[in-house]
């Protein structure tokens, strides 16, 4: 017998057997004192009397259910051989009491089915907005001193200087022309190429230069000390019946891969150094003073 079909038949089935077990059922006889006052309530003015009931005003009738010597109410419905407690609910209404009626109850935990399997699990939700910044916590508690670390390496020292000379004169052409030593005296690092004639800055640094030369006499000396491509400072005689020794000297703030040297004016005029190739007469030094890297 499927569900459904027996679910329909007890709901069809139990008023009728509620009914008939309440007719079929038979109650006890009252005692001889207590029947006699179920059969004074028995009238059908015992409902409209409401005198003998406290706070009923006395101009109403009194029926004669409340003169009785007990004195009590008695329910509509009480039958003769029910018990007496009942007979005291509905002395309130004048007319017939309302009608009960017996509900069915159903368990529904006979209904219910077998536990289903879990199902997959859902995918995520979207991401909350990020809250704001809470304050900042209090300040922990100070950390045990820590282990000594590596040697570091030793203190650089940093040093650049170059001494160089020349024993051979030089005249002026129709171009410029790089003045070239030929002996060295000090080239730290070989920061000073001879080849080239000209410093080769390492060390980024404040430095000191100096340019010595002996003039030709009769002729101009007309020379520059350079910086890279620029011009930096002259260094600069007139024609004399004397040759005279003549210097210049700058200092210079340099950065990686500068170059510092010295060019020879060209040849509008007569211009030349002098020297006789056993002494030196002609000298280019310089130095660093301080290096960027010191604070």
């Amino acid at each position: 017998m499927n569900l459904p079909f027996t679910f329909f038949l007890v709901i069809e089935l139990l008023p009728a057997c509620t009914d008939g077990f309440v007719s079929r059922h038979t109650f006890p006889r009252l005692p001889e004192h207590e029947q006699g006052e179920r059969d004074s309530f028995s009238d059908a003015n015992f409902y409209k009397a409401k005198q003998a009931l406290p706070g009923v005003g006395r101009d109403q009738p009194v029926g004669e259910a409340a003169q009785t010597a007990a004195g009590r109410c008695v329910q509509c419905c009480d039958r003769a051989d029910r018990p007496t407690r009942r007979r005291y609910r509905y002395h309130y209404y004048s007319d017939d009491p309302p009608e009960f009626r017996a509900i069915p109850q159903i368990n529904l935990t006979i209904l219910k089915g077998e536990k289903g399997e879990k199902g997959p699990r859902g995918p995520y939700g979207d991401h909350g907005k990020a809250g704001t910044s809470g304050p900042p916590g209090p300040l922990g508690l100070k950390g045990a001193k820590g282990s000594p670390g590596k040697f570091g390496d030793p203190c650089k020292l940093y040093y650049a200087a170059f001494s160089v000379g020349r024993k051979k004169e030089l005249h002026s052409n129709n171009y410029y022309q790089v003045l070239v030593f030929d002996t060295v005296y000090v080239n730290l690092y070989d920061q000073f190429n001879m080849f080239s004639g000209k410093f080769y800055c390492t060390i980024p640094g404040v430095y000191h230069f100096s340019l010595n030369v002996h003039t030709w006499n009769q002729k101009e000396t007309y020379m520059h000390i350079m910086k890279n491509e620029e011009e930096v400072v002259v260094l600069y005689t007139q024609p004399s019946d004397r040759s005279i020794m003549q210097s210049q000297s700058i200092m210079l703030d340099l950065q990686q891969n500068d170059e510092v040297w010295v060019r020879l004016f060209k040849g509008e005029r007569e211009n030349a150094i002098f020297s006789d190739g056993l002494d030196t007469y002609i000298t280019f030094n310089g130095f660093l003073i301080k290096p960027n890297s010191e604070k």
